[in-house]
């Protein structure tokens, strides 16, 4: 008996200095990206138009999906890892009005559940890997089918 109460009253002590110490410091909020790290972004990121898409693929050499394209350019250039599902993009960041956008922002389509993303390069384009048997592409909001598909944008 006396081990078992020894082992409870053992417990309760810790239990209770537990909660007593202080939380885990959080991380502090980043700030958004500087100007000259979404340029970066940007250029990367046309520099790997015409890898192969690939579904959960997030290296030029395994080939991108939409989300493991901007992981790798985001890590490389701003050392920064953004989530890596579309659904978590759509929250990464802060929000940005289209007529606040800078080179390196996020494109994110669809809104609940949003279902893809790119990297906005300036002037209306953007970098995305779009399909399965397609590749890395450089493309234009207002191109027909992407004008028509709702679309926020996040910076990083």
């Amino acid at each position: 008996m006396r081990p078992i109460l020894t082992c409870l009253s053992l417990s309760a002590t810790l239990l209770l200095a537990a909660c007593g110490s202080a939380p885990p410091a959080r991380e502090a909020a980043r700030p958004a990206l500087s100007a000259a790290q979404g340029h970066d972004i940007a250029i990367h990121a046309l520099g790997l138009v015409g890898t192969p898409y690939r579904y959960g693929g997030n290296t030029p050499e395994s080939g991108f999906d939409c989300s493991g394209l901007i992981g790798y350019v985001y890590t490389a250039r701003a050392g920064r890892a953004p989530p890596r599902t579309v659904a978590q993009l759509a929250g990464f960041g802060q929000p940005v009005d289209a007529s606040a956008l800078r080179t390196g922002d996020l494109v994110v389509f669809g809104h609940d559940p949003a279902w893809h993303a790119g990297i906005y390069v300036g002037e209306g384009r953007f970098v995305h890997a779009p399909s399965s048997g397609g590749t890395v592409r450089l493309d234009r909001l207002d191109n027909r089918y992407w004008a028509r598909q709702p679309v926020r944008f996040r910076r990083g």
